[in-house]
């Protein structure tokens, strides 16, 4: 009996470890909103991966997705405990999981901007607003689901003319991202489109924009942008203070090489309430109820 006893313990115990080990040894996984080539966005978070799984001690791996929706799911269904959000897909994805929280954003997304860009057959010209010049011409946004391709434009535009994009222009469509967006103007496809500053001059400094072809005519006011979000159960899952070590790691990230790839000079804190302007904006376009 006393046997049955201790082997039942031992059982026990073996049971316990084996489970505590499977725990520690628990991938951590990440993701990315699609917003540029899907190339890119490989070889900047395997990076990332590498980085974290050094700083963490631990099996960290980046996983593609197809869309900003996708990217809001698999936050949402846990396939993905971390995401690099815009500041729309965060404010979704966030309140799909209790507890969640921004833990960084790059130091230019506390102020972001987009462009709005023409080719050059529309003669328009750089101004201080938008103008009644864009009526009647093409315009393309980036993806549905983006905070600088298409919620920050659409409430601009809706503010400026009073109407929505499809009654201004003359045909509205979407990319997908930035860089589509981009190459859409730049070939003449559609004659004005919208794409945030960080892919513009990422691409400028890599001389691959064709000036001759594509301008810039307005750039908007600055507002709240990408940022890193944390399911709140992660403490739960991976360890207690599993969350602030992820932050700290990401605070602390300071290759030059690494950081350009976004592009971004450094990673700060963030919180939730960063991001209550985008909230706010997306309630009023209704975006989100």
């Amino acid at each position: 009996m006393v046997l049955n006893f201790i082997r039942k313990l031992a059982l026990t115990s073996f049971l316990f470890f084996a489970a505590s080990a499977a725990v520690s040894a628990q991938t951590f996984v990440f993701t990315a909103i699609p917003d540029e080539d899907e190339t890119k966005l490989v070889e900047r978070f395997r990076g990332v991966a590498d980085y974290l799984s050094e700083e963490l001690d631990a099996d960290v791996r980046y996983i593609p997705v197809k869309s900003y929706a996708a990217a809001v799911s698999a936050f949402r269904n846990n396939q993905v405990q971390l995401a690099w959000f815009g500041g729309l897909s965060g404010v979704q994805a966030r309140a799909l999981v209790p507890g969640s929280e921004a833990i960084a954003q790059g130091e230019e997304d506390q102020e972001f901007f987009n462009y709005f860009i023409a080719h050059k057959s529309t003669g328009l010209d750089r101004a201080d607003t938008l103008t009644d010049e864009l009526r009647g011409k093409t315009f393309t946004f980036g993806s549905k689901g983006s905070t600088s391709g298409r919620l920050i434009p659409e409430y601009h535009i809706r503010d400026i003319f009073g109407e929505a994009p499809e009654d201004v222009f003359d045909r509205v469509g979407f990319s997908g991202n930035h860089t589509r967006t981009l190459r859409l103007v730049e070939s003449g496809t559609y004659d004005v489109g919208a794409i945030n500053y960080k892919v513009w001059e990422k691409e400028l400094e890599d001389d691959n924009i064709n000036t001759d072809e594509v301008k810039i005519i307005w750039k908007t006011p600055a507002y709240p942008n990408y940022q890193w979000s944390i399911r709140g159960d992660v403490d739960e899952n991976y360890g207690e203070g599993f969350t602030d070590r992820v932050r700290e790691a990401l605070l602390a990230l300071d290759d030059p090489e690494l950081l350009e790839s976004f592009p971004r000079s450094a990673f700060v804190p963030a919180s939730n309430s960063d991001y209550d302007p985008i909230r706010s904006v997306a309630k009023e376009i209704g975006i989100i109820d």
